[in-house]
């Protein structure tokens, strides 16, 4: 009789996991509030902190205008500290698929660079396809260098946040804020973007692979009909640009500054060009990044 209630028991959990239609990720900004993570050696630059935040929102936020079916959320999305066993308890109690910690490193040796991407151990497989995923993205688009997948064993200790969550979980360090230009490079607007579309687009192929059953791009015909158009964003401002600089009017295209309700510091968006589906947008897309914007992405808007 055991053995039936067994099978039966395997069967139901097999059917739950199958028909499961949601992956819930959790993006963890490391430090935070009184503990501001490492320093640059310039004082102008953002500690590691606010650079772990500004990250993160920007991964998330490409994750939540381009993915559908991923439940996103943060351990924090402002300048507090969350404690280790905060941020765990948290991820566990939202029973999370997978867990993203974003962090910037540092060393006493000043001439050390690149990224890395951290796991628990090796047995912890699903965790190594996601981190080889990042790694590849960070060297072979992003153009970084990468130091590959560290475990307990380089780092010389275990990680609480990759230890004790029950989920997917990696540790991310986007470059080296004692390497004065990998740190001026992670300060910059571009250097954020670059390293968060780095890890969207290591998630978005990492979890298609995974969940072959689940549907994570809504089909273009389903967004025409539901009043989205596409559009090429080219940047991100503080303050307003003008739309007539000489940069804009090298595109040869008008230029749309839009200014949005958000809590990061980039109150201005500016878009080119309006398609019904994403394929149109291929050929504009190559002049703009051709034309000075090489960081230029296609975005959905309702």
């Amino acid at each position: 009789m055991k053995y039936v209630f067994f099978f039966i028991f395997i069967c139901f959990s097999f059917l739950s996991l199958s028909q499961k239609e949601t992956i819930i990720l959790v993006i963890d900004p490391g430090h935070g509030g009184t503990d501001p993570g490492h320093l640059s050696n310039d004082s102008k630059h953002k500690p590691e902190k606010d650079l772990n935040l500004d990250i993160a929102l920007k991964l998330g936020k490409y994750i939540e205008e381009n993915l559908i079916n991923i439940d996103v959320h943060y351990t924090r999305k402002d300048d507090t500290y969350p404690s280790l066993d905060e941020r765990v308890e948290f991820a566990n109690n939202l029973n999370a698929d997978y867990f993203i910690s974003v962090h910037c490193n540092g060393s006493p040796k000043t001439s050390i660079y690149g990224t890395e991407t951290h796991v628990h151990n090796w047995s912890s497989k699903t965790a190594v396809k996601l981190a080889s995923a990042i790694e590849d993205q960070f060297k072979n688009r992003a153009g970084r260098k990468s130091r590959g997948i560290k475990t307990g064993n380089d780092r010389g200790h275990s990680v609480q946040v990759l230890k004790f969550t029950k989920m997917t979980s990696v540790l991310v360090e986007c470059g080296f804020l004692t390497y004065t230009p990998e740190a001026n490079y992670l300060n910059s607007s571009y250097g954020q973007e670059i390293i968060a579309s780095a890890l969207f687009r290591a998630f978005r192929a990492f979890v298609q692979a995974e969940h072959p059953s689940i549907e994570f791009i809504n089909s273009e015909e389903e967004l025409v009909e539901n009043g989205v158009v596409f559009k090429i964003q080219i940047m991100s401002s503080i303050e307003p640009v003008d739309l007539d600089i000489s940069e804009f009017k090298m595109l040869d295209t008008e230029v749309e500054r839009v200014k949005v309700e958000s809590k990061s510091i980039y109150k201005y968006r500016y878009f080119v060009g309006k398609f019904e589906t994403k394929k149109e947008t291929k050929t504009l897309l190559k002049q703009i990044r051709e034309n000075g914007f090489p960081d230029a992405y296609v975005v959905k808007l309702e």
